[in-house]
């Protein structure tokens, strides 16, 4: 009786600090989240969210994924690639511009103008291990209300290939012929997002370290391309790939 007493005085005493560690964490994270956008000074609305991005190097340039950065900006409308800084309804546009993308593992490098934001770390790792506590911030459901980030926490479930094995060729789309000339591994997550979360930071919540970046769109559309339902999993392109973009641009990074 006693061990068992001991077992869940330990259990509750371990959530209890993982709990902190996360409170610190997320308010440490949150200054490095930035929105993905618009802005178009002649339309209505002015400014559009399209994702959720976060701050690296000096603290001058914003990740996110690269379909979450528009194909093309209309000159006639004078839009403008953007950035938006802050929370609430008093977030401020900071203009930007796209300095690389890769569109294999859906990333993008934005530089923004103005004074430098705090940057993230990130982890110097391949992978972590499955089963390790994470945890990501973003804009769910965009910025309708305001921009205010949106946590939400998990393990990694799996690291699993960008593709999915089908049971006949009927089954195969353009998406998941191009993933089996060369698959790569993802994080496979047992927290949902949506799809204005594309582009946030995945983070060990006890360090805050980003180990990843949520992608909601890209990898699920070929890896779930089979099934009639989406299961609504969610993935993350693991950190390394954004290290090597950032490397081969050199960008010094924590």
């Amino acid at each position: 009786m006693c061990r068992y007493l001991f077992l869940i005085i330990s259990l509750i005493i371990s959530c209890s600090t993982l709990s902190a560690q996360l409170v610190e964490t997320i308010a440490k994270i949150k200054p490095s989240v930035v929105g993905i956008g618009l802005y178009t000074p002649t339309g209505r609305p002015k400014n559009t969210l399209s994702g959720t991005g976060f701050v690296v190097g000096n603290g001058q340039y914003v990740i996110t994924n690269h379909h979450v950065v528009p194909d093309a900006l209309d000159e006639n409308l004078l839009q403008e690639l953007a950035v938006f800084v802050g929370s609430g309804k008093q977030a401020i546009v900071r203009k930007a511009i796209l300095v690389d993308s890769s569109q294999k593992y859906d990333l993008a490098i934005l530089k923004i103008e103005g004074q430098p934001l705090p940057p993230v770390s990130l982890a110097k790792v391949k992978f972590i291990p499955e089963g390790s506590s994470v945890a990501f911030t973003g804009f769910p459901i965009g910025a309708v209300l305001g921009l205010y980030p949106v946590t939400h926490r998990g393990i990694i479930a799996s690291i699993t290939p960008t593709i999915t094995p089908v049971s006949n060729a009927k089954q195969i789309n353009i998406a998941m012929l191009k993933r089996l000339r060369d698959p790569y591994l993802v994080y496979q997550l047992d927290a949902t997002a949506y799809p204005g979360n594309s582009g946030s930071a995945l983070y060990e919540s006890d360090t805050g370290k980003v180990v990843g970046v949520i992608n909601k769109v890209f990898v699920q559309k070929t890896k779930e391309g089979v099934i009639t339902n989406p299961s609504g999993i969610t993935y993350a392109i693991p950190v390394k790939h954004v290290i090597e973009l950032l490397e081969k641009n050199n960008i010094v990074f924590k």
